[in-house]
């Protein structure tokens, strides 16, 4: 096992996440001049599954970069990208409190998918894992739906919410991992740093 990995994410969910088991790991952030948000841009037509893979690729890949150019110790690097998809349309962060009702309106009664893609780099390879689980959401009321969003708790959320939130009480069933829906799949994430041993 390595003494520690950088972990590439703003979420401080992801960092709780690694730390439950066990992983000591540093804060590899973007610097102000990178226009991270810019890499989670869909492909039109881009299927959900393929999207979240090459948008980890990209963060894992400008996360080396950044590693290189800081001149920072050699360690594994690891980066995870979520989204939450109704059939072939990819729900990302909302941009504004409307979108996100509008997103929490579209998920309303439904089950949709949430895929969270981890990759690791090290020594010049990259491991790729993906984490596929499934939720569903009660039918959801207007007032409900306003009141959440007027938490503020869906802005930054793939999908407009937040599983380990106030939206757990919205969400009928999950199928699954819970980790994975939060943003950081542990068991796939375990299998990929096992493997760099």
């Amino acid at each position: 096992m390595h003494e520690f990995i950088y972990l590439a994410s703003q979420s401080p969910r992801r960092s709780q996440l690694l730390t439950q088991i066990g992983v000591r790991h540093e804060l590899l952030l973007p610097d102000k001049e990178e226009d991270a948000e810019s890499l989670e841009t869909a492909v039109p037509g881009e299927a959900p599954r393929k999207y979240v893979q090459r948008v980890t690729q990209l963060k894992l890949h400008a996360a080396l970069q950044r590693l290189q150019s800081r001149g920072l110790a050699q360690a594994p690097v690891l980066c995870s990208d979520t989204t939450v998809a109704l059939g072939a349309c990819i729900l990302g962060k909302p941009r504004d409190a409307a979108d996100a009702r509008r997103i929490l309106q579209f998920l309303s009664g439904k089950t949709h998918r949430v895929l969270t893609a981890v990759a690791v780099g090290w020594h010049g390879r990259t491991w790729l894992g993906l984490n596929e689980s499934k939720v569903t959401f009660s039918t959801l009321s207007p007032a409900q739906i306003s009141e959440y969003v007027e938490t503020g708790e869906p802005m930054g959320k793939a999908g407009a919410y937040a599983v380990q939130g106030r939206a757990a009480a919205f969400i009928a069933r999950i199928s699954g991992s819970y980790t994975g829906i939060m943003g950081l799949p542990l068991f796939e994430v375990a299998q990929l740093l096992a493997a760099l041993d």
